[in-house]
């Protein structure tokens, strides 16, 4: 964290001053906004939190609930999720808070006794080191917490407007608020109350019953499975010997378990299949008491027994795998023609089982994904067209999710005389981890997102992937540090200049000619899109990555454009050059190349593409086609 550059801060530097609507906020929703964001879900928590951090942007959350979420919902969170924390500055609290899964353990029927469960076999959860970041577990009520926390201390200081209800909308695309929602209060002084409103932008996180997405004229479609299977969040006393690991637990003839240990080193999370269904059962299913789940329970692990002490929470639901025919405004037959001024995210997009853990997960990574294009849209630093993307993006993520959650949760049914391999379930966990960990995500070339014509200068960061972090040695302080981890969601688009292998010099290099190009050609991307009169790194956060190691590299070797101006001291930020060192090297740990190369990464850490030291015009061709200049 950098602080002080802007003057002394004595408090503490995580809780930002108001500026722009955050000032003196008012508690009365206005007639007009930018944007309204409906629900605080995942997705809209994220949206909420990363619209804070732009002040000058009017944003308001609304929430049909009195108050914040308390209990249930999902507990699941993977590597990529904790990642994107990092970005909102609070991974380390969360991973404290959690239970951490190092391991799954697999229970199958006991060959000598099948009516007896044994343990079969264990799978460790990350053992190619996908991430530097654990997957854990925790109630969801946490992490829209934290979400929401951050909003709260960003400069807009947005806090969510709870007890009230969006009914419908009307949408004119050539309005300057094309959004009319009607909503309603529901709770509170004022219930019953409705109103309408106005915003440039809607945006719906409000869940698989979503309004938004009903008053937008779109469904869900998809199949029911045809089972169902019981949830609950308990406590026990128990003689299972894996209480507190993850498991998979076949029975011989009494159904399956997924056990999922949860925080706080007491509280068990149950998935207990209740078996098949009809489909004239109408969710008849679903008034099964929680005693009877129990039952269910205690036989499917025998000869081990439970005995609840205490039921948090529980549920019944049936598997269904859907997914919404439209993510944005615009009819298909209009696409192209105008751009969107109405999303839908996270379960009002899609829906499928909960045992994959993917439904919080990937409705955050919706919301990141169109929160900062929002954001740079109504700053006016990109064209409108970069809302497109949402849904072009999003949709095929929400396919290939309800794809591998059909045949995972097919697997995690199945009855034990079906198997011809009794480590299938096991082959299939340990050889699909990259995707429910989030890691599969590759989005396809677009204005945002390039080609893979330079991928072979750096093949350990897959364009269209997530940015893998590295450790590197950062030269002011000799620190050595994940590189990624300085990836603020703060919409500014990393660029990452890898040097050939030439020392550090101020000219005669290919870094130092890229450099004099990026500081002083009035057409670079920095001069172009880079506000006059503010940091010279407001817009893209450059660093420079050397191959020698960090006792080889002086910092008045190092060109002035890799140490960006700070207002309003004038101050030069010397903490953007990193070297190897202490047996840290990004180049060999990612395979790049030693003639040097560029790495481009989104706002939402997303690799946009790879470039040669000396490729101007390319990368001044790919950000001319999402960014509009401030000082043309």
């Amino acid at each position: 964290m950098q602080i002080h550059h802007r003057g002394y801060v004595s408090g503490d530097p995580r809780v930002k001053e108001a500026a722009g609507y955050g000032i003196n906020r008012a508690e009365e929703i206005p007639d007009e906004m930018d944007v309204l964001i409906v629900g605080t879900g995942p997705a809209a928590a994220v949206v909420t939190a990363q619209l804070s951090r732009f002040p000058s942007i009017n944003a308001r959350a609304i929430e049909m609930r009195p108050g914040r979420l308390e209990v249930g919902q999902a507990d699941g969170i993977q590597a990529r999720s904790v990642e994107t924390f990092q970005a909102f500055g609070f991974a380390n609290e969360v991973i404290e808070e959690a239970y951490r899964n190092v391991e799954m353990c697999f229970w199958t029927p006991d060959p000598e006794n099948p009516a007896n469960i044994k343990r079969h076999s264990r799978a460790a959860d990350d053992s190619t080191g996908m991430s530097e970041f654990p997957h854990i577990y925790v109630n969801q009520s946490r992490i829209l917490d934290y979400f929401l926390r951050d909003a709260e201390r960003a400069p807009g200081k947005i806090t969510p407007d709870y007890g009230v209800e969006f009914l419908d909308c009307e949408i004119d695309p050539e309005a300057e608020y094309p959004v009319s929602a009607h909503i309603k209060y529901v709770a509170g002084p004022r219930a019953g109350e409705e109103r309408t409103v106005k915003a440039k932008y809607l945006v719906g996180g409000d869940g698989a019953r979503s309004q938004v997405r009903r008053s937008l004229g779109h469904k869900l479609h998809g199949d029911a499975a045809l089972h169902a299977w019981g949830v609950m969040d308990v406590m026990v006393n128990t003689d299972f010997p894996d209480i507190q690991v993850k498991c998979s637990i076949q029975s011989h003839d009494q159904g399956n378990i997924l056990l999922i240990p949860r925080e706080g080193g007491y509280l068990v999370r149950f998935y207990v299949d209740l078996g098949e269904t009809t489909a004239e059962d109408a969710g008849a299913i679903r008034s099964t008491p929680v005693e009877q789940i129990v039952d269910t329970a205690n036989r499917i692990i025998h000869p081990y027994t439970m005995d609840v002490k205490n039921v948090a929470w529980f549920s019944v639901y049936e598997v269904a795998h859907r997914i919404t025919d439209g993510f944005d405004d615009v009819p298909d037959e209009e696409r192209g023609t105008r751009s969107p001024h109405a999303f839908i995210m996270g379960d009002a997009c899609h829906t499928h089982s909960a045992k994959a853990g993917q439904g919080m997960n990937v409705s955050i990574q919706d919301g990141f994904n169109l929160g900062w294009k929002l954001a740079a849209v109504l700053e006016g630093r990109a064209p409108e067209a970069l809302l497109d993307t949402y849904a072009e993006e999003r949709k095929v993520i929400a396919q290939n999710l309800i794809d591998f959650d059909k045949e995972w949760s097919t697997l995690m049914a199945k009855s034990v005389e079906d198997w011809t391999d009794p480590d299938e379930l096991e082959k299939y966990y340990t050889q699909t981890m990259e995707f429910p960990a989030g890691f599969m995500t590759q989005y396809s070339a677009s204005q945002i997102t390039t080609g893979t014509e330079h991928q072979e200068l750096a093949p350990g960061f897959p364009v269209g992937k997530r940015f893998k972090s590295a450790e590197v040695i950062r030269r002011s302080d000799n620190r050595w540090r994940h590189l990624g981890h300085f990836h603020e969601a703060d919409g500014r688009w990393r660029v990452y200049v890898c040097a050939d292998a030439a020392a550090p010099a101020l000219e005669g290099t290919k870094m130092a000619d890229f450099a004099a190009w990026w500081a002083e050609d009035a057409s670079s991307p920095r001069n172009l899109y880079t506000p006059a009169g503010g940091d010279e790194d407001a817009v893209f956060d450059l660093k420079a990555i050397y191959q020698q190691d960090y006792t080889e590299i002086e910092l008045h070797d190092v060109p002035k454009a890799f140490q960006p101006l700070k207002v309003p001291y004038g101050l030069h930020d010397i903490n953007q050059v990193f070297a190897a060192g202490h047996g840290r090297d990004i180049f060999r740990d990612r395979e790049i190349s030693k003639d040097g190369a560029i790495v481009v990464v989104r706002p939402d850490q997303y690799v946009a593409g790879i470039f040669p030291l000396d490729a101007r015009e390319e990368i001044s061709g790919f950000f001319a086609g999402n960014m509009l200049p401030v000082n043309p």
